[in-house]
């Protein structure tokens, strides 16, 4: 098969050897990939997730950097076979999605972080067939393809176990925060106050749902906010995962404030344990999405529900995703390039 992969930190078009399904494991054909800010992160410091995978326990710690391996965890195929022995649980020929894991044929591997699993920068991938998603027939393949991403938001938002009295901060207005502030919306939740130095990453957050958007530079959003009658969040969403946040926060917020921690930050954080306790502080670490966030997340966009339009950028072919990939970062970047990797 034809694919964009990594291979000591850059990124290279090639042929790969097409994966074969075992029992369990379906054969899809990749229609649409998102491409996602962690891939980028790989290019930079793949060894080091490596590493602390190993070190701490984690899904990565089965991969070799010095090997190609394809990413894309955004993604939506159409079904093309089951490996022998398979429930044959999605017909051939209808799309699907899923979350990004393989638990079948007695492995567990990240789809898009595996030699054994390759991910939507390619043309073909495994997917787990119990864990299949069937796309409506009328839904676009890049607006399917945002179910991932919006899904790990709606998982962080409820992790907060939000209720009807809080007021929510959300630091970060990338894919993930938005999807947060989303959640929070599905939820009920109101006021929901956005947190981001960018003007247009504040106005996406207004758009989907949020009451204010606040740069940081001009307000402190950990303080009585003026335009919604000095309410003060209690219920604060990091989703940044820039070290320093954390105890920034810790010294910001108010008497018995929870914080979710949704960033994916790889370096060591300090705080004081005094400062956390004195205020008697809960905090929540949130991690990747699950079964029941992928669904609603899908019916959400398939229903016009959450307006994920707004995140697409480029519709590119394999040539193109190393120089998407390069300028993903900075307050221009669009939320989401997409890959159809059938495309050249």
């Amino acid at each position: 098969m034809k694919a964009a992969y990594i291979e000591n930190g850059h990124i290279l078009v090639g042929d790969m050897t097409d994966p074969v399904p075992s029992a369990g494991q379906a054969l899809v054909r990749t229609h649409s990939c998102g491409l996602c800010a962690s891939e980028q992160h790989f290019l930079h410091a793949g060894q080091n997730v490596i590493d602390l995978s190993r070190q701490f326990g984690g899904p990565y710690a089965a991969l070799d950097f010095t090997r190609p391996f394809v990413p894309g965890h955004e993604f939506v195929g159409e079904v093309i076979d089951y490996g022998p022995g398979s429930k044959r649980t999605v017909r051939p020929g209808r799309r699907v999605t899923s979350v990004p894991v393989m638990r079948s044929a007695g492995g567990h591997a990240v789809i898009g972080f595996s030699h054994e699993c390759p991910g939507g920068w390619g043309e073909l991938m495994l997917l787990d067939e119990t864990a299949l998603i069937e796309i409506p027939g009328d839904l676009d393949d890049d607006m399917a393809a945002m179910t991932e991403p919006l899904a790990v938001g709606l998982e962080h938002a409820r992790r907060g176990r939000p209720t009807k009295d809080d007021t929510a901060l959300v630091v970060g207005c990338g894919a993930i925060g938005l999807g947060v502030v989303a959640g929070l919306r599905l939820l009920g939740i109101a006021p929901i106050i956005a947190v981001d130095p960018h003007p247009g990453r504040r106005e996406a957050a207004i758009a989907i749902g949020a009451e204010i958007a606040v740069d940081p530079a001009a307000l402190s959003p950990y303080e009585p906010i003026p335009e919604l009658g000095n309410r003060r969040a209690n219920l604060v969403y990091e989703c940044v995962g820039r070290p320093g946040l954390l105890p920034q926060m810790i010294a910001a917020v108010a008497f018995e404030a929870r914080i979710v921690m949704g960033g994916y930050c790889m370096e060591p954080e300090t705080f004081f344990v005094f400062a956390a306790q004195n205020k008697r502080l809960t905090i929540h670490f949130a991690a990747g999405e699950e079964q029941q966030d992928m669904e609603l997340a899908l019916r959400c966009i398939a229903d016009g529900q959450i307006d994920v339009r707004p995140w697409l950028s480029r519709r590119i072919g394999l040539s193109g995703v190393a120089d998407a990939v390069a300028t993903m970062s900075g307050p221009l970047a669009p939320i989401r390039h997409v890959v159809d990797p059938r495309r050249w």
